[in-house]
């Protein structure tokens, strides 16, 4: 065990004491306030960190929430679109439906009349065939035993043929009639005939009548009346069968044909007189538009020649070599930079010279800084409050060196400041 001697040349040894270091204080005061500052901006940062995390995850949940939005309504959209396209189809088909259907029935009406309108055609072209036959045999039953009588002679008993030949004549023709329709041939000759052979039977009968008297007045005229009528029915049955083969009109065919001719004349007539009047219309409206237009090109002559007489000479002598009626508006812009030198019409060098300082004025206005109170300069920090002015100077204790910075002695920032650089700082860090 080593023990330090009491005396020290003759003198007592002092007692060890602790030494005051000031460099190692103001070391440890700089540390503990590095750790400070470092802890406080640690926290700082973290706590903006979750302030920018908390903002982003608003932002992220509000753009979320607006999408959804986006999409609901743009669904929603959609699906009206489809349900109105869907109505739309259906009320399309049905009115196709609808239509189809009234086509059908139409189709079907019609097809029921024509069916009717045909059996009532064949009932009565029967009816008019048989009638008419019916009336020939009539009148053959009723001159045949007249013409008999009259020509009836015991010592010429041949002649009792001669009542079949006259009427046997008419009869034959008839037929031939009904053949030359049937094969589209010319029927006036059977016609011809049957009219001559219905009429030597009608003359033969009425003579019986009057120079017989077994016969009588009444049988020869009603005999003869029997010759002629049923040829004549029966000639006008043939006549109806051959126009109805020849599509030859009837005549309610031809008035109904006449009556929509005339229909169609007048609503021709009417489209014409309708067109006329447009085009009567249309030239009064043409000609009041060429009046306007000259009204308004004297106006305007008028009006230029008073306020710009230089220029207007200009014009005019363009207008007059190249053999224009009027100054047109390329004439005038043409003389207008001839003039002024300028290619905007109504724009002179007076005007462009006003107008460039004005624009210089106004550029050196906005673009030259501003001090004093309405600066925007450190804009973002609260104002500093101002010194007394008989305070003393601190540095003037210390020899004129500054003095130390510590912290706290520069205002910080203002929160909005702060958000706003936390804000930028988040966005940046995302961008990398």
């Amino acid at each position: 065990m080593t023990t330090s001697p009491p005396q020290v040349n003759g003198r007592t040894r002092p007692t060890a004491e602790p030494r005051f270091d000031p460099v190692a204080l103001a070391e440890a005061d700089a540390i503990r306030a590095k750790a400070e500052a470092d802890a406080e901006a640690a926290r700082i940062k973290a706590k903006g960190e979750a302030d920018a995390a908390r903002t982003l995850a608003a932002e992220e949940a509000e753009k979320l929430r607006l999408a959804n939005e986006r999409a609901r309504l743009a669904q929603e959209r959609k699906q009206v679109d489809h349900d109105a396209y869907v109505a739309k189809k259906a009320a399309e088909t049905a009115k196709a439906n609808a239509e189809k259907e009234k086509a059908e029935k139409a189709d079907a009406d019609r097809a029921t009349a024509e069916a009717k309108r045909e059996a009532e055609q064949e009932r009565s072209e029967l009816w008019w065939k048989w009638g008419a036959r019916a009336i020939y045999a009539t009148g053959m039953i009723i001159a045949g035993p007249v013409q008999f009588m009259h020509f009836w002679d015991p010592k010429r008993p041949f002649l009792v043929a001669a009542p079949a030949l006259l009427e046997g004549f008419a009869l034959v023709l008839a037929f031939g009639a009904a053949w030359a329709v049937a094969n589209r041939r010319d029927v006036a000759p059977y016609r011809i005939g049957i009219m001559v052979g219905a009429v030597i039977a009608a003359i033969v009968n009425l003579h019986g009548g009057l120079s017989d008297d077994r016969i009588g007045l009444n049988a020869g005229l009603i005999g003869a009346i029997a010759s002629l009528g049923g040829p004549l029915v029966l000639m006008a049955y043939e006549h109806g069968k051959a126009q109805k083969a020849d599509g030859i009109a009837s005549w309610r065919e031809r008035r109904a044909a006449a009556r929509v001719q005339a229909e169609a004349a007048a609503a021709l007539k009417k489209e014409q007189q309708a067109q006329r009047d447009a085009e009567h219309a249309a030239e009064a409206d043409r000609l009041r538009a060429e009046a306007r237009a000259q009204e308004e090109q004297k106006r305007r002559d008028t009006d230029r020649k008073d306020g710009h007489p230089k220029v207007w000479e200009v014009a005019e002598a363009i207008r007059s070599a190249r053999g224009s009626q009027y100054v047109t508006e390329q004439i005038w812009t043409e003389a207008w930079g001839r003039v002024t030198g300028s290619k905007t019409v109504g724009i002179t060098p007076e005007i462009e010279a006003q107008s460039r300082g004005a624009e210089a004025r106004m550029q050196a206005a906005t673009k030259t800084p501003v001090f004093g109170e309405f600066s925007l300069i450190n804009s973002h920090r609260p104002p500093k409050p101002k010194k007394d002015p008989n305070a003393p100077d601190g540095r003037r204790g210390n020899g004129g060196v500054p003095p130390r910075r510590r912290a706290g002695d520069t205002q910080p920032p203002s929160p909005l400041a702060r958000n706003q650089a936390r804000i930028e700082r988040t966005s940046t860090e995302e961008q990398k």
